[in-house]
């Protein structure tokens, strides 16, 4: 997307975002949520209890360009407070599967966190916990919702700064205006232009003699090639370029081809041996 374009996953009126924190123990991981937010377009860090932010050690240095304004700008606040101010999801490695026990369920998967939250109006907290523990049973049960990532059955458990940055990955539909990618990553070229690339291709497999017999089928195999392949109009332009040149050489018509022709041969024996 370029310009004001906002991506197209985005959600209309989303509500407001906040990132908040609950006692982290490492300066470093803040540092790095902070960057995470500056990425995805989200600036209000809110901290549970948090380490020491020296501006001059890990937090800020691992916050990137988040440390000229996220960082400094974070508002410290009690759970209490977080709690009873806004809407909240807290993030856990390890949902309940139990109907029975709702401290852990129900949980979605961050991936469907985005269009649960585009029915949500009032300010809203993805809440992150402990790097050791995360968020205790009884803080969960303040917490309005749950949302867990997917992970291995064995270890589930991310690094807190990864986890938030999936996290926030998810959600840039909400938080990002517009990304650095253009339009269009890949632009497939036009069926027409497509179309006259296999009309060349059956053109060049017959100059070069290809057997007869294995003509249809290298054309086919060609073709499902391409459809795989999806060329760009640069790319299909430039296989155009390459199967005409490789006809004109095989038909004598290419410029190249008389020259080379031209060109006296040693017909000398190339073993010299002597009796």
């Amino acid at each position: 997307m370029t310009g004001g374009d906002r991506p197209t996953d985005t959600v209309e009126n989303p509500p407001e975002l906040a990132v908040a924190v609950v006692e982290a123990e490492t300066p470093g991981n803040v540092g790095t949520i902070a960057r995470a937010m500056k990425n995805f377009g989200l600036s209000d860090l809110l901290l549970v209890t948090p380490p020491e932010l020296d501006p001059d050690g890990e937090a800020y240095g691992f916050a990137g360009q988040a440390r000229e304004d996220i960082l400094p700008n974070a508002t410290e606040l009690t759970f209490e407070e977080l709690a009873n101010n806004y809407y909240t999801v807290a993030c856990t490695a390890v949902p309940n599967e139990d109907p029975t026990n709702h401290i852990r369920y129900p949980a979605m998967e961050v991936g469907d966190l985005r269009d649960h939250l585009a029915g949500v109006t009032e300010p809203t907290a993805i809440v992150f916990g402990r790097e050791r523990v995360g968020l205790t049973n009884d803080e969960l049960t303040h917490l309005d919702a749950l949302c867990s990532i997917p992970a291995s059955e064995s270890y589930p458990s991310l690094n807190l700064g990864q986890a938030a940055t999936i996290t926030l990955y998810e959600l840039r539909g909400l938080s990002l205006d517009s990304t650095q990618h253009p339009d269009e990553l890949h632009r497939r070229a036009p069926k027409p232009e497509v179309e006259r690339l296999h009309d060349q291709f059956a053109e060049y497999v017959t100059a070069v003699g290809h057997p007869e017999p294995k003509r249809e089928k290298a054309t086919r195999m060609f073709r499902r090639l391409l459809g795989r392949a999806q060329p760009t109009p640069r790319e299909t332009s430039t296989l155009h370029g390459l199967f005409r040149r490789g006809v004109q050489w095989a038909d004598g018509s290419h410029p190249g081809r008389a020259s080379t022709d031209d060109e006296p041969q040693d017909n000398s024996p190339t073993d010299k041996r002597t009796e």
